[in-house]
């Protein structure tokens, strides 16, 4: 049973729940304790800014760092109005929606010191499901600057919001500007659903990939444990594992050694499971991190100025999800250039209609190569690039950003990819008259349910898109 609301209390936030808020319209409440903590930020910070410079709050930003601000209310409104500058296309609503509440999150986990109210302002945006109008470019890895800025506009109502009139208006006090503003909030939440998604989609990848290898009766000898306990990388035993329990006891396999694409499945999947959990930590470990600078010290009654803006750690780790992906998409691909093989079938080739010189699913080949193209293009590590800002004293830039936006874009073309072979081997089987046994035979079931069963030739795009929406379900027999 899905939960009907999340409790954002600044830790055990999770990518799920942050899927749950951005994507369900699960509803998010504030626990007193979250609330508490973060006023005893906010008052250590005006405390310490009594006595001495304070970054953002007593002194400008960047290369201004040594421009001393006192007791200028404009302050904080030219800070917001100045970083709002992005550029592009507007942000979807379930990636903004995902960067209010893994910022929620980090206030509330009481080291921004922003003024403690505001956790209820945002949860009121979020629950109304208002959207502030972000564009897609003005962030690099270093901190979402102009997307939280944008938000800040619309909180003190010099801007509107989307989805919905009458919005809350939070007087966010000047001083507090900076403190709002400096997150890597949107790039954390994009990161965060990109990141469910992936996981999702590699347990899919596993029935999937059963259903080939028994549509060309393919051998089970590749998965047997004495196999992986030889070379026990934790993502091939676990892959190995899980397609040994969806396989039927019995198979008489057709050939002695199957192409790679069968044989090497577990060595190639494997460690795509195991970035994609990797990286799966790293985001968890950052939505729920008080990564602000200065970071507010409540026990201490000081502020440490620091680097924890920088993200090279989720950028790294999307980086690493994106190569593997293309690997386990390329192998997707060759099982599917054996399901249009009549050496392999037993049927016409391209699986075309019995006695017609048809194409069949000749089409899916291409559909899927162009898919994995994509998926080759964006996998390019974005850690390589980096840059030199506000006159030299931010020297350095991961990119995060980018590597969040690519790994979103990378989801749906692997989507793309594996729906391409699923459509192919229910075709196959079923034109073979052959329904597989026990719990792969409950994936073959919803698989032909809900794919059409007619093989004359024709488009086959409806068939793709159904086979897409069907993957989130069979995910739960991939399990590992």
């Amino acid at each position: 049973m899905s939960p009907t609301s999340v409790a954002v209390n600044g830790s055990g936030l999770t990518c799920e729940a942050v899927a749950a808020v951005a994507r369900d319209g699960i509803f998010v409440t504030v626990p007193p304790q979250a609330v508490e903590r973060a006023r005893q930020a906010w008052e250590v910070a005006r405390e310490v800014a009594g006595r001495q410079a304070v970054y953002g709050r007593t002194t400008g930003v960047g290369a201004n760092r040594n421009v001393t601000i006192e007791d200028d209310d404009a302050h904080g409104l030219r800070l917001l109005r100045s970083h709002a500058g992005g550029a592009g296309p507007l942000l979807a609503s379930e990636i903004v929606r995902a960067m209010l509440v893994v910022r929620l999150n980090q206030i509330a986990a009481g080291g921004s010191g922003v003024d403690p109210d505001v956790l209820g302002a945002l949860a009121e945006v979020i629950n109304r499901w208002l959207i502030p109008p972000i564009p897609a470019y003005g962030a690099i890895g270093t901190g979402d600057l102009t997307a939280l800025a944008a938000t800040a506009l619309c909180l003190i109502g010099e801007r509107p919001w989307q989805g919905g009139a009458g919005g809350p208006h939070f007087a966010l006090r000047p001083t507090d500007a900076l403190a709002f503003i400096s997150s890597s909030a949107a790039t954390f939440g994009e990161s965060a659903l990109a990141v469910r998604d992936v996981t999702e989609l590699l347990r899919a990848s596993i029935p999937v990939a059963a259903l080939s290898l028994h549509a060309v009766r393919g051998s089970a000898e590749p998965f047997a444990a004495p196999v992986h306990e030889a070379r026990p990388h934790p993502g091939q035993r676990r892959v190995a594992e899980a397609v040994r329990g969806l396989l039927p006891e019995e198979i008489t396999p057709a050939r002695i050694q199957d192409p790679y694409g069968y044989r090497a499945f577990p060595q190639v999947h494997g460690p795509a499971v195991d970035v994609a959990e990797q990286a799966e930590g790293v985001v968890t470990r950052e939505i729920n991190a008080a990564a602000e600078n200065p970071l507010v010290d409540v026990a201490n009654r000081t502020v440490w100025h620091n680097g924890n803006f920088h993200t090279a750690s989720v950028g790294l780790a999307l980086d690493a999800v994106r190569a593997a992906l293309f690997q386990t998409a390329a192998l997707s691909a060759a099982r599917l250039g054996t399901l249009v093989e009549p050496a392999f079938t037993g049927l016409e080739a391209f699986q075309a209609a019995p006695g017609e010189p048809g194409s069949g699913i000749m089409i899916l080949e291409y559909v899927a190569h162009s898919a994995i193209a994509d998926i080759r293009r964006l996998a390019s590590p974005a850690a390589l690039g980096s840059a030199v800002l506000s006159r030299g004293v931010e020297e350095h830039a991961g990119f995060a950003t980018q590597s969040a936006r690519a790994t979103t874009d990378v989801v749906t073309a692997y989507r793309t990819a594996l729906a391409c072979e699923l459509v192919a081997a229910v075709r196959a089987l079923r034109m073979q008259g052959r329904t597989p046994l026990g719990r792969l035979g409950e994936v073959y079931a919803q698989a032909a349910d809900a794919l059409d069963p007619a093989v004359e030739d024709r488009p086959l795009d409806a068939d793709i898109g159904a086979a897409a929406d069907l993957l989130p379900r069979i995910a739960v027999y991939g399990a590992y």
